[in-house]
C-alpha cells in the first residue's frame, strides 16, 4: 500500500489544535476528510508534531497510507481543493517507503515564534504574533536562551498536562534576535514538552525587560519548579517551521 508524506501549512486559530477533538475542529481531522471526499478512503493521518490550539505551521510533516494509485501532484492538489475554505495547504506530496513514520522517523523538530514590538496594536498579525508593548532587549533575551541550551531537565518549562515520560530533553539551538519590529525565537530539539517553548519565551520576555537577568534563568532552570520561571507565552506566535529525518 503506498505511504504518502505531506509538508503542510496552516493557520491554527480555528482549530482545537493538530490531534483529533470530540468537541471541536482539529487539522488532523481535515485532512482525513480531504482525504476520504479524494479517495473514498478512511484513513489515519500521522504527524511529526502535536501541535496546541492557536499554534499554526509552516512546515508540519505528516504521511498517510492510501490504496488508490496515484502521483504526488494529484495528492497535493486534489487535497488542496477539498480543504478549501480551511486554511490549510499541502504545500508537498511525496511516495516514500513503508517504514516512512512522519513521528517515529523524525530526528529534529524546529519552531519560531514571532514577538510583535511595539507601541501600536496588531491590526494584520492578529492570532499570528505575540504583541508586547513595552521595548525588549533581544540581546539580552539571547544570552538569556544560552542557558537553555544543551541537555537539561526543564520540568521549570514543562506544562502540568505534559504527557512524557521524562522532563530531560536536549535543545540544540535556541537564538532570540531582533528584524525590525519584531523579534524571533528560534528553537530546534529531537522533541519538546508540552508547552516549553511559550514557557521559554515566557520566561525570556523578563529578561528582555529588564525584570531578570540571564542569571535568573538559569535559576529558574535549576528549580526545576514551573512556579519558579515566567508566563506561557500565548500561542498566537508559535510556528511548526521544520521537521527534518535521515
Amino acid at each position: 500500500m503506498p505511504r504518502w508524506k505531506l509538508t503542510v501549512e496552516y493557520d491554527g486559530r480555528p482549530y482545537q489544535g493538530w490531534q483529533l477533538q470530540p468537541h471541536g475542529p482539529s487539522v488532523q481531522a481535515c485532512l482525513e476528510e480531504a482525504i476520504r471526499r479524494f479517495s473514498g478512503e478512511v484513513v489515519r493521518v500521522h504527524a511529526a508534531g502535536r501541535t496546541d490550539a492557536g499554534v499554526h505551521a509552516l512546515g508540519q510533516v505528516c504521511h498517510f497510507d492510501l490504496k488508490k494509485p496515484t502521483k504526488p501532484d494529484t495528492v497535493r492538489d486534489a487535497l488542496n481543493f477539498h480543504l478549501r475554505p480551511e486554511p490549510i495547504a499541502v504545500v508537498r506530496a511525496e511516495a516514500v517507503d513503508d517504514d516512512f513514520h512522519a513521528r517515529l522517523s523524525c530526528k529534529g523538530r524546529a519552531y519560531l515564534y514571532r514577538i510583535v514590538n511595539r507601541r501600536a496594536p496588531l491590526a494584520l498579525d492578529i492570532g499570528r504574533a505575540w504583541h508586547v508593548p513595552t521595548v525588549l532587549d533581544a540581546d539580552a533575551m539571547n544570552e538569556g536562551a544560552q542557558r537553555l541550551v544543551g541537555n537539561h531537565d526543564f520540568t521549570s518549562f514543562r506544562a502540568s498536562i505534559c504527557q512524557a515520560k521524562s522532563p530531560v530533553k536536549t535543545l540544540s539551538l535556541l537564538t532570540v534576535s531582533r528584524m525590525g519590529q519584531e523579534i524571533h525565537m528560534v528553537a530546534r530539539a529531537r522533541s519538546f514538552l508540552h508547552h516549553q517553548i511559550r514557557n521559554m519565551i515566557g520566561t525570556l520576555r523578563l529578561v528582555g525587560e529588564g525584570k531578570w537577568t540571564p542569571d535568573d534563568v538559569t535559576r529558574a532552570l535549576e528549580a526545576r519548579d514551573r512556579a519558579a520561571a515566567g508566563q506561557t507565552a500565548p500561542p498566537d506566535g508559535l510556528y511548526f517551521t521544520e521537521a527534518w529525518y535521515e
